[in-house]
């Protein structure tokens, strides 16, 4: 019987966490649908600044401070993790590019030394991993995540513009989970500064769109260099939220079905071990009433 009360306790725990997993898989299913919608609308907005700055690039050549290309001494990391676990490898895979791309520059050898790496955390999981690390970790956004509307965005974005201007900076990249779909996420690593262009000949050949610029090219770009990297910089932010969803609620519907599977099993187990004592039991009475008998 102690075996059957081992059992019991087994079934009755595995059920409570099946609940649970299954109350997180609809909360992030309606938190993911928000994220999914917010992202997509995004998107063709972004790509479109993108495309006209782009244009302007291909053949005109225009510079601004954003597009200065330095000797790169200091690098800032910004690493997008999420605030709660349980979303599966969606955490571990940043902290593992991360990790990455710090092994990377600490091979480089510039004409002194080593690049020096500093890290803009955004995500609780990311800061309790790096911050153990003395002098990596110079700032945290982690309340960014609950938050995530545009003013506050570019706020954390106008900081890191501002810092390589400035010149504290010579590169930054940016470091997240781009979404795909909700069983799919794209680990990322893309330089958000300085601001890539395209070579001359590289647009040769492609149709360039007939746009007509007022009051010039040159100061539209101006204007709109910033605008186009708080854009990324949003949709940076989106894209992690929406593949955090996806990503948990996917790891939540197969921790549901992992105890669905194992209830059925125990249960299983259950009447087997159930049964047995059963027939223990009657074995025993038989035997006593024939040594009676007897």
């Amino acid at each position: 019987m102690a075996n059957l009360k081992e059992v019991r306790t087994r079934i009755t725990s595995v059920s409570s966490t099946q609940q649970i997993t299954s109350a997180m898989k609809m909360v992030s299913a309606a938190k993911f649908r928000r994220a999914q919608n917010a992202i997509l609308g995004m998107r063709p907005y972004a790509a479109q600044l993108g495309e006209i700055i782009a244009d302007i690039d291909v053949e005109d050549g225009v510079q601004t401070q954003y597009h200065e290309i330095r000797a790169v001494n200091n690098v800032l990391l910004v690493v997008v993790t999420s605030n709660k676990g349980l979303c599966g490898a969606f955490n571990s895979n940043v902290i593992k590019a991360a990790t990455s791309r710090i092994a990377y520059y600490s091979g480089v050898k510039t004409q002194s030394d080593s690049p020096k790496v500093s890290m803009l955390t955004i995500g609780k999981r990311g800061t309790e991993f790096f911050s153990k690390q003395n002098g990596l970790v110079v700032g945290n956004h982690d309340e960014l995540l609950d938050n995530a509307t545009f003013d506050a965005v570019v706020d954390v974005c106008d900081n890191v513009m501002n810092a390589f201007c400035n010149k504290e900076y010579d590169c930054i990249e940016i470091i997240y989970n781009q979404f795909k779909n909700s069983l799919t996420q794209i680990l990322s690593t893309e330089q958000f500064l300085p601001v890539k262009t395209k070579a001359a000949g590289e647009g040769a050949g492609k149709s360039r769109n007939d746009y007509i610029y007022e009051p010039g090219k040159e100061q539209i770009l101006r204007d709109m260099i910033p605008m186009t990297l708080r854009s990324q910089f949003y949709r940076v932010i989106l894209d992690s939220l929406a593949a955090e969803h996806g990503a948990r609620m996917t790891a939540m519907q197969k921790a549901t079905d992992n105890a669905t599977e194992l209830l059925k099993e125990l249960r299983l187990s259950y009447n087997k071990a159930r049964q047995a004592a059963i027939t223990n039991e009657i074995i025993e009475i038989v035997s006593g009433s024939e040594a009676l008998k007897g």
